[in-house]
């Protein structure tokens, strides 16, 4: 998958992993994703889905720091969320939406098996273990999208790693880009003013 990756990215992670700030970050963070996602939707999709994009994106923040605490770089630990995403997204039907093909969910997957085993985690069940107790809010589907996808927000040939692209345009094959020695937290996307891309 390519993602982007920069000093808010950065700060995200810290924020996360900080208590007190964490709790904060972690609502800005999941409304931040939601606006995004959302906005690839059609229309009148959008308030339909909204809930459920909230309740589910609160779970990947849970699986984000999970995958930091087992050494995973930043970005394949975000990557790892994104992949979730992109599972649910799929058995929803909602391809407009997807950041991958439908035919490479399965590459995906296999390059973070070990992670997603242990947690339970499949193309089938996104979240695993880390489904909330009481769930995730449920939304309509749309799998007629699935007969004649068309991924219209999709980057495919992205498979077998991940693809950070840095601040300056640089795309850099693999996750373990250095983290920059001085990071404010406050700088994190949704805690400052500025609206950043997931």
């Amino acid at each position: 998958m390519k993602i982007r990756q920069n000093i808010r990215h950065w700060a995200a992670k810290k924020a996360l992993t900080t208590p007190v700030v964490g709790d904060v970050a972690n609502d800005k963070l999941v409304d931040l994703h939601t606006s995004i996602f959302l906005n690839k939707a059609d229309e009148d999709r959008r308030e339909e889905r909204r809930d459920h994009l909230d309740s589910f994106f609160d779970a990947t923040m849970d699986t984000y720091v999970a995958a930091l605490e087992a050494g995973y770089p930043e970005a394949e630990a975000r990557e790892i969320t994104h992949v979730q995403a992109n599972f649910d997204f799929f058995n929803h039907g909602w391809t407009e939406m997807m950041e991958i093909p439908g035919d490479e969910l399965e590459a995906h997957y296999r390059r973070y098996e070990s992670f997603f085993s242990e947690y339970g985690i499949t193309i089938d069940d996104p979240l695993g273990e880390f489904r909330p107790a009481a769930g995730v809010v449920e939304a309509p589907e749309t799998p007629e999208k699935l007969d004649e996808p068309e991924y219209e927000n999709a980057l495919a040939g992205f498979a077998d790693d991940v693809y950070v692209e840095t601040d300056d345009g640089e795309t850099v094959v693999g996750g373990d880009t250095e983290e920059p020695d001085e990071v404010d937290a406050a700088t994190a996307p949704g805690l400052d003013e500025d609206e950043a891309s997931a």
